[in-house]
């Protein structure tokens, strides 16, 4: 879109007895676990005495710039942006910094110096996928499904999968029959590109490495369209759907990222900001220069969890997903945490 541009902020924004105005820029609040993650993230300013706004992106980056303009000019005193393509925010990027509003890049990277990095391991996110596949299927056909290739966190999710698959690949104990990104994470395109893969390699594959739920999900209704129930599919972020797949056998793990965890996080660290804590400053915070740009960033980083058949007692305890949910359909063979 063309330069940003905003007016100055409201006088309201720091308003006698009102507490920080935290501004939240979903790039699409559509699928499930953002709305785990706002939840959190509200429930947790709310208890802090802050307030939050939120946009939704809807998956557009001219909306994403647009919408980080209208928080601003809204009053918003820390920004927390979920990037639809991190190098495309640079217009609004620069709009913050000349407003002295500090930003949280949440989930997703942005490599900007002064972008407070906020998510799980991602790389270590991609070698949980990684080593849940090659233990279900050591050597065969492998398809890599992979998230956006505007989202930094694509990028390091994969070279996650690559630290565990590289030596396999080289050895040809694995072969790649598919390597694609997926524009926005969609599950209906991911659907669409293994339907591709599966024609061009006249079905023959043997595991799918998907980098998230959501994708995993269209991965299996292309996979079960061609009579391949079963196949080792990996995914992430805990989707009750996917932990669902994971019971009844049609997906092999799901990488779990407690949203509630993350959510409650960004709170603590958006309502220091607000009130002038320098990042580096800020519990847990530390350096981080792992991007893809090697640009150096404040980062907070929380530990993933692989999820299984054998472990799915792990979310139902921590009242993540209910028993009821994750065992629903399960018939035959059911796991542990679905036997009486």
């Amino acid at each position: 879109m063309a330069g940003l541009c905003v007016a100055a902020a409201p006088a309201s924004r720091a308003a006698a007895g009102e507490g920080p105005l935290i501004g939240v820029s979903w790039a699409y609040f559509q699928e499930e676990r953002w709305k785990t993650d706002q939840a959190a993230l509200e429930a947790e300013l709310s208890r802090r005495g802050a307030r939050a706004i939120s946009t939704d992106a809807q998956a557009s980056t001219e909306k994403q710039l647009a919408d980080i303009e209208s928080l601003i000019a809204r009053g918003a005193q820390v920004l927390v942006i979920v990037a639809h393509d991190a190098d495309a925010l640079r217009p609004a990027l620069a709009l913050a910094r000349a407003e002295s509003i500090p930003v949280i890049a949440y989930d997703r990277l942005i490599e900007a110096p002064d972008a407070f990095y906020l998510s799980f391991d991602n790389r270590e996110v991609g070698r949980l996928q990684a080593a849940a596949m090659h233990a279900a299927a050591p050597r065969g056909r492998y398809v890599f499904i992979k998230g956006a290739p505007t989202d930094p966190n694509a990028h390091l999710v994969h070279a996650g999968q690559l630290d565990v698959l590289r030596t396999e690949i080289a050895s040809g104990a694995v072969q790649v029959v598919g390597d694609q990104f997926v524009e926005g994470w969609l599950p209906e395109r991911a659907q669409q590109v293994m339907e591709q893969v599966l024609t061009s390699a006249d079905n023959r594959v043997d595991a799918v490495v998907c980098s998230n739920d959501g994708m995993a999900g269209g991965v299996i209704s292309a996979l079960r369209a061609q009579g391949l129930d079963g196949l080792p599919v990996s995914g992430q972020d805990g989707d009750q759907a996917a932990l669902n797949r994971v019971a009844r056998g049609l997906q092999t793990v799901s990488v779990w990222k407690d949203a509630r965890e993350l959510g409650r996080t960004a709170a603590r660290v958006a309502v220091a900001l607000a009130e002038g804590t320098p990042p580096e400053q800020i519990e847990g915070a530390r350096g981080w220069r792992q991007g893809p740009k090697a640009v150096r960033v404040p980062a907070i980083l929380l530990e993933p969890v692989p999820i299984t058949r054998e472990n799915l007692d792990v979310v139902i305890d921590a009242g993540w997903a209910s028993a009821e949910d994750v065992c629903r359909g399960v018939t035959d063979a059911p796991p542990p945490a679905c036997t009486p």
